[in-house]
């Protein structure tokens, strides 16, 4: 990296709240759909303990023009759809859905011997995509790409990733809306981790300890959006895990109603009518 790379300092903060959704899953979310994490829109986490018999679930609902990235550290999720896919993932598991023109779906979390612990994020998808052939994979832990160094260690989901040593991976999942990347940070207590990494939104959330941020507090549940800059400084105390976000903003309108994402209203209205009179999932 240059010796003139510009640290990314934190511009913006979020804090989860709670919420429920579905048939009463309890769940912690975070969301802009005025555009302020374009191209991403929102991120739900679910935590149940192991003895938990009463979930819930997501019966079958409808989405359209956005997608949805799933990803399980404890527990899982059975999903299955209109077109006919049937699955589960469990621990180190992930599942992406390209909506496109619309998918019906219903998804049901599970727990394990250490409970459940996942999360779902939802990516907007440019206007010319919107109505796009839909689409759906699994990936599986043993698939995930990894960046370890002593006491730290970098899952790449999907996208390319970058340490500032020059070393670099790309994550099984290569057709994230907005050029996107996603990973999952470990730090052990004392560990750290620098990233080069110029996307126009950089963003850290932390569920797990207490992270540094270009040597800023960040807590647990909490969201930094990162400034201009090409690096990235990671580090804790106390040890910390985060999922960090990258992608490039489409930079269109944004109209939103329940599951379906579209850039004007009138599109949420067609999808809403297409929904009702059954022609929602027609070719």
């Amino acid at each position: 990296m240059p010796a003139s790379a510009t640290t990314r300092r934190i511009a913006r903060r979020l804090s989860s709240q709670p919420s429920q959704d579905g048939d009463g899953v309890a769940i912690r979310r975070l969301h802009d759909f005025g555009g302020g994490l374009d191209p991403f829109l929102m991120l739900d986490e679910l935590e149940a303990a192991a003895d938990d018999d009463d979930i819930g679930g997501f019966p079958p609902h409808p989405h359209r023009g956005i997608q949805t990235l799933t990803y399980a550290l404890r527990g899982g999720l059975r999903h299955e759809d209109h077109l006919g896919h049937h699955s589960s993932i469990g621990a180190g598991d992930a599942q992406w859905m390209h909506t496109g023109r619309g998918i019906i779906h219903g998804e049901t979390p599970f727990t394990d011997e250490r409970g459940l612990h996942a999360f779902q994020l939802w990516l907007n998808l440019a206007a010319r995509d919107k109505l796009s052939t839909p689409t759906y994979r699994d990936v599986r832990a043993a698939e995930m790409a990894h960046l370890a160094r002593p006491g730290a260690e970098l899952i790449a989901l999907g996208g390319d990733w970058r340490l500032a040593d020059g070393e670099t991976t790309r994550g099984p999942l290569e057709a994230l809306a907005g050029r996107g990347a996603v990973a999952h940070l470990r730090l052990a207590a004392g560990g750290g981790l620098e990233l080069e990494n110029a996307a126009t939104t950089l963003l850290v959330f932390v569920f797990d300890g207490r992270l540094a941020v270009a040597d800023e507090a960040v807590s647990r549940g909490e969201l930094v959006r990162l400034g201009p800059g090409e690096r990235l400084s990671l580090a804790s105390d106390s040890g910390a895990e985060a999922l960090l976000l990258a992608g490039e903003p489409h930079g269109e309108p944004i109209a939103h109603y329940g599951p379906f994402v579209m850039n004007h209203r009138h599109e949420l209205e067609q999808a809403m009518h297409d929904y009702r009179d059954g022609t929602f999932t027609a070719s």
